[in-house]
């Protein structure tokens, strides 16, 4: 009997440090030698320069025609796949998985016209993500970075200058109902908040099982919620969806905060709204341009919490990620379609089933 052939896997280089070894520890890459058949390894090409000096292209890096050069399967994290990705045809390629839930990067009409089949993990880090809207929440209305400035400077004869609020009662506005709201909203339950919602295609029964008003209009969110947390996808149609105008609806004493995508927003109208305090403050985890440039007005703001597009990123999260990418993996070696998939039209494609077949 003919031997079953060795079923190609490579990884993007943003999932190694400079030496060339996975970024973090117990990550479980290494569970793709047990599936039988698959070799796997990674674009060391795109792997992070030593120096720094490379850090931005990690979020500019593009999949290459010679990226997919024999290769059945590709496990994408931060690069983009465009339509030149696929310049040199895809004759052997498969598959390709979205490690985490963001699509935005992933050119899915160039996939499908290539009979590659696209598939994300969207379960993953639901709960790691609404944890991070939520510690936002927390640590912006016990105003703690202040806390911490005066726990550090000596200043205790300040503290009645640096007096926070709790959750109960206060308004929660949501923009997007989708998994990580929902699980934001059951993290919330307990404090007996007030939540609201914009999300024009959210299920009203759901809604009503979690006790949230759906509201009709965007700018109900803004004017109405002391806190105020993104949580939709972003399409073509909904860049720049909260502008000024947005800001401006919001309460002095209210809290932006942003765990989706930086380009859902008008950064520069946050920015001033933030400078001239026209809200009480933010906790941003994503931004127009990312990594954020360090002279960024954001950056000099007392009244905002910054981290680095990676707070929901927990090893427990990563793991599961990972593990789910590689369930997909282990589906298409063996001739299977993966969950999750993101371009169906592509399953009825003959190009496709022919690729697959070869598998089975």
């Amino acid at each position: 009997m003919p031997s079953t052939p060795t079923f190609q896997v490579r990884l993007t280089g943003d999932l190694l440090n400079s030496q060339g070894e996975p970024a973090l520890a117990g990550l479980g890459i290494d569970r793709l030698a047990n599936i039988p058949n698959v070799e796997h390894e990674f674009l060391l090409d795109q792997a992070p320069a030593a120096d720094n000096s490379e850090q931005r292209s990690q979020y500019e890096l593009a999949i290459e025609p010679w990226h997919i050069d024999g290769v059945n399967a590709l496990v994408v994290v931060r690069p983009w796949v465009k339509e030149s990705t696929f310049a040199e045809g895809a004759a052997e390629l498969v598959g390709i998985a979205r490690a985490g839930i963001g699509y935005d990067k992933l050119d899915l009409e160039a996939c499908t016209h290539s009979d590659v089949v696209v598939y994300n993990v969207p379960d993953t880090l639901v709960h790691s993500t609404a944890c991070s809207a939520f510690t936002f929440m927390i640590a912006l209305s016990m105003r703690l970075t202040e806390q911490e400035r005066l726990a550090r400077s000596g200043r205790w004869d300040q503290q009645s200058q640096v007096v926070g609020n709790e959750l109960t009662g206060k308004t929660l506005g949501i923009v997007g109902l989708g998994h990580t709201a929902r699980e934001l909203c059951r993290l919330a339950a307990p404090f007996n908040m007030r939540i609201i919602a914009f999300s024009p295609h959210a299920d009203p029964q759901q809604a009503e099982q979690l006790s949230v008003e759906l509201v009709k209009k965007l700018e109900t969110v803004f004017r109405d919620g002391d806190f105020v947390s993104l949580h939709n996808r972003l399409l073509e149609h909904n860049h720049g969806m909260v502008t000024a105008d947005h800001f401006a609806l919001m309460k002095t004493s209210a809290y932006f905060i942003n765990v989706a995508r930086g380009e859902l927003i008008d950064q520069a109208a946050l920015t001033e709204a933030l400078a001239e305090r026209r809200i009480a403050g933010a906790g941003l985890d994503v931004f127009a341009t990312e990594p954020l440039p360090v002279d960024d007005p954001l950056v000099s703001l007392e009244n905002v919490i910054l981290t680095p597009h990676w707070l929901p990123s927990t090893r427990e999260a990563c793991r599961n990620t990972m593990g789910a990418v590689i369930a997909g993996i282990y589906r298409l070696a063996s001739g299977q379609v993966p969950d999750n998939v993101l371009n169906r039209a592509v399953l009825e494609r003959a190009g496709f089933r022919e690729k697959l077949s070869r598998w089975q």
